[in-house]
């Protein structure tokens, strides 16, 4: 069995990766989407207290690291200027869709509804930075959705609770960093041609 010690491999490497990220964005070659990153921030930090009633114990932290991480380049990111993407009307309307879906949780006392629309919430604020890496792939680095996937690979395999509340934050995470990662190399793998957003 997997130490559960490891993940803090993950969280070193995670840091790495959001340090190399800010390291972009001062560079001008990156550039976040706010409202992305913003509910990037929120959801995860809602999901690690989710995890933690439901007993997760070191495996969570790779959930708090994904909002974590965000805070820093919201705050980094402020000393830059023009740092920010344009927001634009579709990035606010699937902000907001965002923010009622994690509203939501409110409703309800399940964990597992509550853990879902937390992921929901976080997925309709990946959109925005989809569509901005789906154009314009140069403005994305791809080191901070690499460190994701591998801190919460790590997260799944030091799990020894598997129920849903558990594992679904980190399956989802993993999911939507692979997501990232293609769209900002889909031109390199040959999948440049297509109908644009």
């Amino acid at each position: 069995m997997i130490p559960e010690k490891i993940i803090f491999v993950g969280v070193l490497i995670n840091l790495i990766t959001y340090f190399l990220y800010i390291k972009s964005i001062f560079r001008g070659g990156t550039r976040p989407n706010l409202i992305s990153w913003f509910i990037w921030m929120l959801a995860p930090f809602l999901g690690f207290f989710f995890q933690l009633k439901a007993g997760a114990g070191l495996s969570s932290l790779s959930v708090f690291m994904v909002g974590f991480g965000p805070l820093l380049v919201i705050t980094f990111s402020l000393f830059k200027k023009n740092a920010f993407w344009k927001i634009r009307f579709f990035d606010v309307v699937c902000g907001i869709f965002s923010l009622l879906a994690l509203a939501l949780y409110l409703a309800t006392k399940n964990l597992v509804v509550s853990i879902v629309l937390v992921m929901l919430g976080d997925f309709l604020a990946y959109i925005p930075t989809f569509v901005k890496s789906w154009k314009y792939p140069e403005t994305e680095s791809s080191s901070i959705y690499f460190g994701g996937i591998i801190i919460n690979i790590l997260s799944l395999l030091i799990i020894k609770n598997w129920i849903f509340a558990i594992y679904s934050f980190p399956i989802y995470l993993i999911f939507g960093n692979s997501i990232e990662i293609f769209l900002i190399y889909r031109k390199k793998l040959g999948f440049a041609k297509g109908a644009d957003i």
